[in-house]
């Protein structure tokens, strides 16, 4: 299992990587990280060809439990994907700006 701390991927971040939320809608909408793209975990099976193959996948979730369980199954694809410790509460918890809304960048 490969997983990053939130100010490795902090830094990521900062330079443009892309982010999986696999969070329900709902919890997307009250708030995500800036640009993250949601695909809730119970569809990345159906939507693996959403995700790009040719760079790093960040993986992001409340806490960091559902986002293990789809780094491994993205890294068993072929994905060079990283679940990120804590997920989007130790973002928050970081101090670092989130979006609500619907879309990636809604504000």
């Amino acid at each position: 299992m490969s997983e990053v701390v939130v100010d490795v991927f902090a830094a990521a971040h900062a330079d443009g990587a892309f982010v999986l939320d696999v969070r329900e809608p709902y919890e997307y909408v009250g708030g995500h990280v800036p640009g993250a793209r949601l695909v809730p975990v119970g569809q990345v099976p159906a939507r693996l060809p959403d995700i790009p193959r040719g760079e790093r996948v960040y993986v992001v979730c409340a806490s960091g439990n559902r986002s293990r369980v789809v780094t491994d199954l993205l890294r068993r694809s072929g994905y060079d994907a990283y679940s990120v410790v804590g997920g989007t509460s130790a973002w928050i918890g970081s101090g670092r700006p989130v979006v609500a809304g619907q879309h990636p960048n809604a504000a």
